[in-house]
């Protein structure tokens, strides 16, 4: 299917449960790849165990990529995806009242800048899975990880380059949603990092400074695994059980 947006139709991609009803509480998935890469397919087998798993339909959304569209173009995108849902979505079996943001690292950025600049009504929950949440790149995890699997730190620099328009973009809330001045009233929230990700400690620090803000917070740590592994669900068995954790994380809070 399609959905309108700022600069032409966006792409998107329909998970529904077996057991589907006329409508179904929603979520809009952001796939990760660092604003430059991935798309429905890349997304495709994680978004389908989370709409069987949770019970719920998925729809995945194939924003803008970097550097053909830079920031803001993805933003923009997901800003008008999540309205749309919530708007015309009963068209495609939405339950218009409860849609949920979910997304993996850029995806998780994604989906916490919709959370913070999107209005009245927020999204139900948002699931942030080892999200990037401030370009800074100055935490531990950031210095202990330099040559980490999936993303050292040399590749992140080449990610924020091709995503950002100049130096500045940096401290934007839509680029680095850690920069907002308060969080509270955002939605209540999951966030998952991984062990040996060099976004760990930000996804630990966006959910500390949530929690002090009085937002309901799940934060679950897995202590020996990689970025990206809630997608290698063949090669790491945890990332199924994460998966599985999330599925029953949405299930109670679109219930």
């Amino acid at each position: 299917v399609s959905i309108p947006g700022p600069a032409g139709p966006i792409p998107a991609r329909l998970y529904a449960p077996a057991a589907a009803g006329a409508v179904l509480p929603t979520v809009a998935y952001f796939h990760g790849g660092g604003w430059v890469q991935g798309d429905l397919e890349t997304h495709h087998g994680l978004c389908a165990r989370l709409a069987r798993h949770a019970g719920v339909l998925v729809v995945a959304i194939d924003y803008r990529l970097a550097p053909e569209h830079k920031f803001p173009a993805a933003v923009e995108d997901c800003v008008a995806a999540y309205r749309w849902l919530r708007v015309q979505g009963r068209d495609l079996g939405v339950d218009v009242s409860r849609v949920a943001v979910a997304g993996d690292s850029a995806g998780g950025n994604l989906s916490a800048v919709v959370s913070q600049v999107v209005g009245p009504p927020l999204p139900t929950c948002q699931v942030l899975i080892y999200p990037a949440v401030d370009f800074t790149m100055d935490t531990d995890s950031h210095r202990e990880l330099v040559d980490a699997h999936v993303i050292p730190r040399d590749r992140i620099a080449w990610y924020a380059q091709q995503y950002l328009r100049t130096e500045a973009d940096k401290a934007d809330l839509r680029a680095s949603p850690m920069r907002a001045a308060s969080l509270a009233g955002q939605p209540p929230t999951m966030i998952v990092t991984a062990g040996f990700d060099p976004l760990r400690d930000e996804g630990r620090a966006y959910a500390d400074r949530l929690r002090e803000a009085g937002v309901d917070v799940v934060y679950r740590e897995y202590p020996g695994q990689i970025h990206a592994f809630v997608s290698l669900t063949k090669a790491i068995p945890q990332g199924m059980a994460c998966t599985l954790e999330i599925a029953e994380y949405l299930r109670k809070r679109l219930a």
